[in-house]
């Protein structure tokens, strides 16, 4: 008795071709300096026998580099005050847009989220020179009312400064993130606990911040991350206050430094690598505990 035989299938590569550009493209983009940072963290241009491998004596020397765990030590200074504080004012926010009790919705939401439009270098040029004690807004109060107010470009203040104007330009970002979030919640459950008697406070509470859990997580991932590359506004700041912001001020401004003022590009390439290890592991356990039970 013959058996039917079962044609087989030829595989298809349809999908690869959807995908493979995009592949490509993240391969270059992405993947390929990632590569290239840590094949030259590997290496050491020495004065006599040119680069040379050393191995692991680079991410040693970062270990112990007092000047990198320095710049670790402000950004995370910076995370600890710096997000809870912008996170917090744009929650304020997409809670009082959602609660339809806001004249001008459409108005304050534009206007808040605008800043997040401004490129980050005009947004640290625009702050400094109002921080200027000499010559921005900070002076010309000085000079009108004849105070003295505090120069917010001093380096007891500087990191403040800088928080000030990060705060500034992402409340709108992180305000919007929540915003959505908000929008896509039931109006019926608003109903349901107002009828059971709930206040706006309780309805927060017990409604709309469980709701958007998911959009704090990822918000708070994205501000930690952000927190770790502070670059553009010690580098821009610098020039008004070089006393107050070294070459190490952040790990990304040590990288900086090292590799176009120093010419040390395989331990800045460390530094870099390192400095993206520390940042996902911080990220990962926030986002491990953040999405815990949900």
């Amino acid at each position: 008795m013959a058996v039917a035989t079962v044609p087989r299938r030829r595989r298809s590569y349809r999908g690869w071709q959807f995908v493979g550009p995009f592949m490509i493209v993240f391969a270059l983009v992405f993947l390929a300096p990632i590569a290239y940072a840590i094949y030259l963290s590997l290496y050491r241009n020495r004065l006599i026998g040119g680069n040379a491998f050393v191995g692991l004596d680079n991410y040693t020397q970062v270990l112990q580099d007092s000047q990198f765990w320095s710049g670790v030590g402000r950004v995370g200074l910076f995370l600890v005050v710096q997000v809870p504080i912008m996170l917090f004012l744009a929650l304020l926010v997409a809670l009082a847009l959602d609660s339809g009790r806001l004249y001008g919705k459409s108005f304050f939401r534009v206007s808040i989220f605008l800043p997040y439009a401004v490129p980050a270098v005009v947004a640290a040029l625009m702050w400094g020179f109002i921080y200027g004690s000499q010559f921005g807004l900070i002076g010309n109060l000085n000079d009108a009312l004849g105070i003295t107010l505090p120069d917010p470009l001093k380096p007891s203040l500087i990191l403040a400064s800088i928080g000030n104007i990060s705060t500034w330009q992402f409340v709108g970002y992180n305000m919007l993130i929540f915003y959505s979030a908000l929008q896509v919640v039931p109006k019926s459950l608003y109903e349901s606990a107002a009828i059971d008697g709930a206040g706006q406070v309780r309805i927060i509470r017990s409604i709309k911040l469980p709701a958007i859990r998911g959009a704090l997580v990822i918000a708070t991932i994205f501000s930690i991350i952000g927190s770790f590359q502070l670059f553009n506004e010690p580098a821009i700041l610098r020039n008004l206050a070089p006393n107050a912001i070294t070459t190490y001020f952040t790990p990304n401004f040590y990288a900086y430094s090292l590799t176009f003022s120093g010419q040390q590009i395989n331990y800045s390439a460390a530094v870099a690598v390192v400095m993206a290890v520390i940042t996902m592991i911080v990220a990962y356990v926030v986002q491990l505990r953040g999405t815990k039970d949900l």
